[in-house]
């Protein structure tokens, strides 16, 4: 799989040493609030963050998923973002927590924003492993936490795929085009 990588631009020891501090900085955030904190992983490719993720929060939390999809087997969002799981618990009153593994056109995590509020939280934060700044259509889509801005590259691992692959590198690292082209 390494040899399908033009580049390694995190290394597992720097994703890691990140999720400690989001988790300090979640941890301070959450600290006097009473309301539950549900914790909403955007599937597929937010699961393996979100799990190192909750183990650095120190206080009590639900978990919950989503599954949306706005990529399908592409490299760039297709602009339709398509709700496959929704929710089951209620969050009416709770802080909301949105895990997403990369915020690129900010297009799914509005669409997500904007369902999650119709149901009257307490608060919504999002916490992302990566953002794209530059390829944002959504401007005022700004994540609350940001593990990592990268570049406008197509990357894979620690989560992130392309067709299903590369889901399970401890790493991030940047796609041969040839891979994907």
């Amino acid at each position: 799989m390494r040899d399908d990588l033009k580049e390694i631009i995190l290394t597992e020891e720097q994703i890691q040493k990140r999720i400690v501090e989001l988790g300090c900085e979640l941890n301070n955030l959450y600290e006097d609030k009473l309301e539950d904190l549900i914790v909403v992983c955007i599937l597929k490719g937010a699961l393996m963050f979100t799990a190192d993720l909750v183990r650095q929060i120190k206080r009590q939390v639900v978990f919950d998923f989503m599954d949306v999809s706005s990529y399908g087997g592409d490299t760039e969002s297709s602009g339709s973002v398509r709700i496959n799981k929704d929710l089951e618990e209620d969050i009416k009153g709770k802080h909301v927590l949105i895990v997403e593994d990369i915020v690129d056109t900010g297009l799914t995590l509005k669409k997500v924003i904007e369902i999650l509020q119709t149901r009257e939280p307490a608060s919504i934060k999002v916490c992302t492993l990566l953002d794209k700044p530059n390829r944002r259509t959504e401007k005022h889509i700004i994540p609350d936490f940001n593990g990592f801005e990268i570049p406008d590259k197509f990357v894979v691992g620690y989560g992130l795929d392309f067709a299903e692959k590369y889901r399970n590198l401890p790493f991030i690292g940047v796609l041969k085009p040839e891979m994907y082209e």
